[in-house]
């Protein structure tokens, strides 16, 4: 018995050891934080701090510790766009309170926002961390370690477990000897436990409690008929506060549970599907034909208004749209229901499903929705995705497949004929200009400056092969080359019919009694006025290319379906500047050879001129509306087409009557023939 008694003397002896030696550690004059510091995501200094606790991400790595070690941060996994949505949502109205004159103009607002990773445990200390901070602070020995909260109150938790816990944390911080007022204000929190003022008393929310929900489930249930029925819900604060409440009413509606059953995301593989079992093995069934079908690859759904969520209609996806959701999709309890097949399902945590594979266990996540794999044919998803600008939707409108390439090629049938014509005109303007050299001290030839009418053969030739720059795959050279060529080698084909065309009115005027035109207009000052004209066209092509010069492009608003090639002019100012320079030629050359016409000669060139000139001016009138509306390659063809008409006109009216008369009537082919005077007709 003495031995007894001595106990609580010895115990009050060790004691006080134990308190001294506490003591004695105390003279340090530092108030430390125990632990790492938590450092926030988002920071934004202010006169006033608010704080914020955010879902980044849904998950993190798991790992074994030995407890050997200080164990490592967690490491955060699968981002949640929603709750990073949120977080900017705080930012977007902080900065809108500072930058408005009418709210609180004199004070600035600043926060501090925390990432948990879904982890209740890193929401407690991120919340220490926004009530004490990380600081080290100085104070005597004998003075408690206290000082004003860090910040005004803290926006979040997103869930009700994490918000209790937090709550609980921080709400004894609601005390007089604490200088600020310290509120917790949850935006998603529904749990109606967290109402009760005196274990929460600083927790506030802008979400209306589950206790009303709960109740509402049970009285929807009881409008369907459904007297007998089984309940899932998630084993958290959320899930089974909510069950409670929905238990006890469906209880005095009448309403029977087979079972009720809870799952949380880390419960093993054999839980989940032992609830499983649970469910495919009950008596209760899913009434029939209450819910739409499942919408299936290439639709969209859309909502029956003043309808259930699972009243709706599939819509085939618009054109260039896509639905075919291979990542996880969202889709509500009823189809939940309708794919498991067994009772009906309460929702109070079930409200959605992230589906993957049914034949793989079903995996709870942190709010109560239930992951597992997807089958193709549960899809259902409110939007369609737009294609990228260069793909466009299948027919089946679950896939974009890449867009048909466009332009004209030299495989197709357009092309193809187009490049034959081209040939064609080349070859037929090369064999001319052979009669002619073979020809070439005949009359006919002689006559009119055959210099000339060998360089016109000469540009008829690059007038037909420039065409073919048109065709093909545009590039940055060719786009350059084919308009640029285009313009100087029609320039130099007018100005050579020019040429001629004043040699036929000098010729004439020179002989008459005392003139000496033909000394004006020699074939010096033909060479001359050909270059000169030539010249005027290169200069305006080189300020074209210089300045602006015509590039390739991509076109994806001409068709929907396709991507069309072509070649952008760069300036449209320089390309209408080059056909312009062409028109005021050809519309000069047709007026000076339309009042040469009726000169009295057998053979007057003149108006074969005036016909070349005329098809000329007709062709690239009509061209420029055709030009303007045909679309993607036909434009290209179009403009093949004008220089190509353009080209046998000029080809056929001048030269052809001539070789008529070299092959066909030498005996025409004579200077007294050739200088002979005729009786002008009517035109």
């Amino acid at each position: 018995m003495m031995s007894i008694q001595r106990w609580p003397e010895q115990g009050w002896t060790l004691l006080q050891l134990l308190l001294m030696a506490s003591f004695s550690q105390a003279e340090e004059l530092l108030c430390r934080q125990r632990g790492d510091p938590e450092n926030p995501q988002l920071l934004m200094d202010g006169d006033i701090m608010l704080g914020g606790i955010f879902s980044f991400h849904s998950n993190w790595k798991n790992r074994r510790e030995n407890y050997t070690q200080r164990p490592s941060p967690l490491e955060c996994t699968s981002l949640n766009f929603r709750g990073f949505q949120f977080a900017q949502a705080m930012r977007f109205a902080v900065e809108e309170i500072n930058n408005s004159t009418d709210l609180l103009p004199t004070v600035s607002l600043g926060y501090k926002i925390y990432d948990t990773c879904g982890s209740i445990a890193r929401g407690v200390r991120a919340a220490l961390a926004l009530a004490n901070g990380n600081e080290v602070t100085s104070a005597p020995s004998n003075t408690p370690c206290i000082r004003p909260a860090q910040v005004l109150a803290i926006m979040g938790e997103q869930s009700s477990s994490p918000c209790m816990a937090i709550a609980t944390v921080i709400g004894p911080l609601h005390i007089p000897m604490v200088i600020h007022v310290f509120f917790q204000i949850s935006y998603f929190a529904t749990c109606a436990c967290l109402s009760d003022k005196t274990k929460y008393p600083s927790f506030l929310r802008t979400i209306p409690s589950d206790y009303y929900q709960s109740r509402a489930l049970a009285f929807l249930v009881k409008h369907f008929g459904w007297t007998w029925v089984g309940a899932i819900r998630s084993n958290n604060d959320y899930g089974n506060n909510g069950m409670a409440i929905f238990t006890e009413t469906a209880q005095q509606l009448g309403v029977c549970l087979e079972y009720s059953v809870a799952v949380f995301r880390t419960d093993p593989p054999e839980k989940i599907q032992k609830i499983i079992d649970i469910i495919k093995a009950s008596t209760s069934k899913v009434p029939v034909s209450v819910c739409s079908e499942m919408c299936h690859p290439g639709t969209r759904k859309v909502l029956h208004k003043g309808k259930p969520v699972c009243c709706f209609d599939c819509i085939r996806c618009a054109e260039g749209e896509i639905n075919n959701v291979t990542g996880p999709v969202i889709i509500h309890q009823s189809s939940l229901m309708a794919f498991l097949r067994p009772a009906p399902v309460h929702p109070m945590s079930w409200s959605r499903r992230i589906v993957e594979d049914p034949t793989k266990p079903l995996h709870p996540t942190s709010t109560g929705h239930m992951r597992a794999f997807q089958p193709a044919s549960l899809q259902d998803s409110v939007t369609c995705v737009q294609c990228h600008p260069e793909f466009w939707s299948n027919e089946r409108r679950d896939a974009c497949v890449k867009k048909e390439i466009e332009f004209l090629s030299y495989e197709e049938i357009m092309g193809a004929l187009l490049t034959a014509a081209s040939l064609f005109g080349t070859f037929t303007t090369a064999f001319v200009a052979l009669i002619f050299f073979m020809h070439r001290k005949s009359p006919i030839v002689r006559a009119n400056n055959s210099e000339l009418s060998f360089l016109l053969l000469f540009s008829l030739t690059l007038c037909f092969l420039c065409s073919l720059s048109f065709i093909g795959q545009p590039s940055e050279w060719s786009c350059m080359l084919r308009h640029t060529a285009f313009g100087i080698t029609f320039v130099l084909c007018i100005s050579c019919i020019l040429g001629k065309t004043m040699v036929v009115l000098m010729a004439f005027r020179a002989t008459l009694p005392g003139s000496n035109m033909m000394k004006w207009f020699g074939p010096t000052q033909q060479r001359l006025s050909v270059l000169a004209f030539t010249l005027i066209q290169i200069v305006i092509c080189i300020i074209w290319l210089t300045s602006s010069p015509p590039f390739p492009l991509k076109n994806f608003q001409e068709l929907k379906d396709k991507i069309i090639l072509e070649c952008a002019l760069g300036s449209a100012v320089g390309y209408w500047a080059v056909l312009g320079y062409i028109g005021i030629l050809a519309i000069l050359c047709f007026i000076l050879a339309f009042l040469a016409r009726k000169l009295p000669d057998n053979f007057n060139e003149a108006k074969f001129i005036t016909f070349s000139m005329l098809i000329f001016c007709a062709v690239w009138i009509t061209f420029i509306p055709a030009y303007v509306s045909s679309p993607g390659k036909f434009s290209v063809a179009v403009e093949i087409f004008a220089i190509l008409a353009s080209s046998f006109g000029l080809l056929f009216c001048i030269f052809i009557p001539k070789c008529y008369i070299i092959l066909l009537k030498p005996e025409k082919n004579t200077k007294k023939n050739m200088m002979g005077k005729m009786i002008p007709n009517s035109f």
